[in-house]
């Protein structure tokens, strides 16, 4: 019977233990793959599938890769959602007594990413884990690249707080998969990688022991997960899970950071969409977003907190005001703003280097990075200390550790120009260790003999070209070219035939060669052991470097807000506890931005009395948009702690923001673009409060104009009445302006538009007062129709404006105002509606329409 080969079986063993995996096997200088494995990775990273014997009668299929070039088809894999199980060798190939010994060392998933070339530098990349229980749901994500994880203790449909977050990868047990998965169907969430995860990972007390082993604590009280249930069981299986994969210590991961929903307005996915807070809605892109244009941080961590700092508004005006006053401080002071930036773009991604040192793949650069990160601090601090009064400045200067020794021991012990690779030698600065440098004498000795050998065998024999060259293979040798063989001495024993030479070796240099590689083999060796005793210093040194890059990122992040500020003229807001948003000539901060024209300003004012709803009418691009935007993104922006695009701003805390902007459909989830827009409102006016703010725009017209101006009447009357919410609410359904007269709480106003005979001209100014124009045709126009189309449209305009007025003349109204058709009126009595077949009132309905449009054209009934 067919035996597999010993390789073959160890391979079989290993893929036994993680069968949902393609098993990158490492042989020589490839990583392969083998069987069913081999089949996916050939087809997914378009490489010729072969074969190799292993025993069987059949050849194994085979497909590899080089070792050197590993991250970039991991990337791919990746990218399609794959799981990567990364099996190295555990032993020196040369020192193994027979079989080397090999084990998996990592498990790679889209969430686990830890590599720099996979990693875009100033996004996160978030592995999430969800525990779905009603109330009692809790969600934990975490950056394994950064060493950030965080709880959150959902009281919502957790697809929300998931959407700001973004993960790569979401994790659920296995009882809950397909409740997640259907959760997720009709959200952002759906293109993230989503994996069932075991039952037993997410019990209340497993879970709990294992945050508790991890973080090697007694109590989780101290980070705040009281009262968390469903955090802490997602929490937990999640560490577990990240344990299981990344096979090392985590040490990085050395804290929780609990979210509670009243620390921060709520922002929906809606919000950060029609918003364009991190993105625009065209193109996807981060260029006219928010974030792109407040973005003027100098280091990666910094740019990574700006964005979550965008999505996650604070609602605590102390906390605001303590940013603002930092703020403020860096815009006044020029000196002060000038040096953070000059000595933050020092700074490189101190986040990253720290994953790296847990995970032990902290090569001599990265070690030169840390290093000169670390001279910036001095500046930093000193600078802080003197001009920064801020509370919040202070702070921030305290916990800037300038880690005086760590920095020491690295610009003392790493030399100047590493390898890469840290088994190579040359990564340990001469100097520093006696017995490196001994060995580095040595080298350096055999090297210049090599030199001299050169020159005396060119000498002796009269071969000009003569060179003593080094490879892996043969050692060191002597190359001749072909035109010089008959110069050759006896003495000189031939080691190799090529096209152009031969290639050959001495007594004398073959004995030299064993001294020169025994030197430098053990100088490797010895720098390898020196380098990992300094990454056990770095790895003790992980909290102090971490809380160092946390106030920097915070630093670089205040620093930006006050670029922006002084670079685009804003001003700081006044934040209150009362129940007024009042902006005087507030601007769109994005589009002021890269509008060539100037930019109109706006007043805004709202209130809880008679100014809770401001009710827009006009034309289409006239900027009711803009306007309704710009206030939304003003408001955000000063519970960020930033300052607003403004002459003045007083705003009051806002506990959520909504916006129901723009048509789109789902197709994928099988909803029509009003019923997306419906399920979009109907979430919104069941979860806002009186201290939020909406922003909604054009409800109902993704129906009939009946049924649509209803919806929209009735959901003006419901938030005036029930939520007593802050509303912006634009419409072209004029028959509300109406509303503005007899509800209490609404004001009518209207996007000021200039007639010049048949032209219009927008002033883009939102005036107070309702208007019954919406200017269509015109719009129309000015986006280029053909002329037939427009001179088409304004005749059937007229035509229906006439039959408008028509019927108008053929009401009759009772006193108590209800419009009466007497002849229909009568007609209806006289049917038996009720007893009609559905064939019947359609026929019953074709004949009233007949006679209703013989009415409106002059006829009689």
């Amino acid at each position: 019977m067919a035996k597999l080969t010993p390789m073959m079986q160890q391979y079989i063993d290993l893929k036994e233990e993680y069968k949902d995996a393609i098993l990158f096997f490492r042989l020589g200088d490839f990583y392969e793959t083998f069987f069913e494995d081999a089949k996916t990775a050939a087809g997914e990273l378009g490489l010729v599938l072969t074969g190799r014997d292993c025993g069987l009668e059949e050849r194994a299929p085979m497909c590899g890769v080089p070792h050197h070039a590993l991250n970039g088809y991991l990337a791919k894999l990746i990218e399609k959602g794959y799981k990567v199980a990364i099996c190295d060798q555990l032993e020196d190939p040369a020192l193994a007594k027979g079989l080397v010994k090999r084990g998996v060392t990592r498990i790679v998933t889209p969430g686990t990413v830890i590599e720099d070339s996979l990693l875009t530098e100033t996004e996160n990349n978030y592995i999430a884990s969800v525990w779905l229980d009603g109330k009692n749901s809790g969600i934990c994500y975490c950056d394994v690249s950064t060493g950030e994880f965080s709880v959150i203790e959902c009281t919502e449909d957790i697809a929300g707080p998931l959407g700001r977050i973004n993960p790569r990868e979401i994790i659920a047990a296995d009882s809950q998969i397909k409740k997640a998965l259907k959760m997720f169907a009709g959200t952002t969430l759906r293109a993230s990688f989503v994996n069932p995860y075991y039952d037993w990972a997410y019990e209340p007390k497993t879970a709990t022991d294992a945050l508790k082993k991890h973080f090697k604590v007694k109590k989780l009280d101290a980070f705040g997960c009281a009262g968390m249930p469903g955090a802490v069981n997602a929490a937990g299986a999640l560490i577990q899970y990240l344990s299981e994969t990344q096979m090392n210590a985590l040490t990085h991961i050395n804290r929780i950071v609990t979210y509670r929903d009243s620390a921060y307005m709520m922002l929906d996915n809606n919000a950060i969409r029609n918003l364009e807070l991190t993105r625009t809605i065209m193109d996807g892109g981060k260029k006219g977003s928010l974030l792109w244009l407040l973005d003027k941080t100098r280091t990666s961590p910094g740019a990574r907190l700006l964005k979550k700092t965008i999505l996650r508004p604070l609602n605590d005006r102390e906390k605001i005001n303590m940013r603002l006053d930092a703020v403020q401080e860096i815009a006044d002071e020029i000196y002060l703003r000038e040096v953070l930036i000059e000595h933050l773009k020092q700074i490189r991604d101190l986040e990253r280097i720290i994953a790296k040192i847990s995970y032990k793949t902290i090569n001599a650069r990265d070690c030169l990075a840390l290093a000169e990160s670390l001279r910036a601090l001095p500046a930093l601090r000193q600078v802080l200390e003197e001009k920064g009064k801020s509370a919040l400045l202070q702070r921030i200067a305290a916990k800037i550790d300038l880690m005086e020794d760590v920095g020491a021991l690295l610009d003392k012990a790493i030399a100047e120009d590493p390898p890469v690779v840290i088994t190579e030698g040359g990564i340990i600065k001469e100097g520093f260790d006696a017995g490196v440098d001994k060995l580095i004498g040595l080298s350096k000795n055999g090297q210049q003999w090599i030199s001299l050998l050169e020159r005396k065998e060119q000498e002796e024999t009269g071969i000009k070209n003569l060179k003593v060259r080094y490879n892996k293979v043969f050692g060191y040798y002597i190359e001749v070219t072909k035109s010089y063989l008959k110069l050759v001495p006896y003495r000189y024993k031939r080691k190799q035939t090529l096209v152009n030479c031969e290639r050959f070796i001495t007594g004398e240099l073959k004995e030299k060669e064993e001294e020169i590689l025994g030197a430098e083999d053990r100088r490797k060796q010895t720098e390898y052991q020196i380098f990992g005793d300094i990454r056990d210093v770095l790895e003790q040194n992980i909290g102090r470097m971490q809380g160092c890059a946390a106030a920097l990122a915070q630093l670089d992040v205040l620093q930006s807000f006050a670029f922006v500020a002084c670079e685009n003229n804003y001003i700081r807001p006044v934040i209150t506890d009362g129940d007024v948003i009042n902006l005087s000539e507030s601007r769109h901060p994005v589009v002021e931005k890269v509008l060539k024209d100037g930019f109109v300003p706006n007043d805004v004012y709202l209130d809880r009395q008679d100014r809770r709803l401001l009710l827009i009418t006009g034309p289409n691009m006239a900027g009711k948009s803009t306007y309704m935007r710009q206030t939304g993104l003003i408001v955000l922006m000063a519970h960020i702690g930033c300052f607003v695009p403004a002459k003045k701003a007083e705003i009051c805390l806002v506990d959520r923001m909504f916006t129901r902007v723009g048509a789109s459909d789902d197709l994928a989830a099988g909803e029509s673009t009003f019923m997306v827009e419906m399920n979009e409102l109907a979430y919104i006016l069941n979860n806002a409060t009186e201290k939020s703010l909406l922003i909604l725009d054009e409800i109902g017209r993704g129906t009939s104009t009946i049924d649509g101006l209803s919806i929209a009447w009735a959901s003006i009357e419901y938030i005036l009445q029930n939520l007593k919410a802050k509303t912006l609410f634009a419409t072209h359904y004029h028959e509300l302006v109406e509303l503005g007269s007899t509800q209490k709480g609404i004001s009518n106003c209207s996007v000021a538009v200039k007639e010049i005979g048949h032209e219009i001209v927008f002033l883009h100014r939102i005036v107070d007062g309702g208007t019954d124009k919406s200017f269509g045709i015109e719009v129309a126009r000015l986006a280029g129709l053909p002329k037939t189309v427009i001179d088409g449209a304004k005749h059937k305009l007229n035509k229906l404006r006439a039959n408008e007025a028509k019927l108008a003349q053929s009401l009759d109204y009772t006193s108590n105002n209800e419009v009466q058709i007497p002849h229909f009126a009568s007609l209806l009595e006289k049917t038996d509606i009720d007893s009609m077949t559905p064939l019947e009132a359609l026929n019953f309905i074709h004949a009233l329409k007949s006679e209703m449009n013989d009415e409106l054209d002059g006829g009689k009934p």
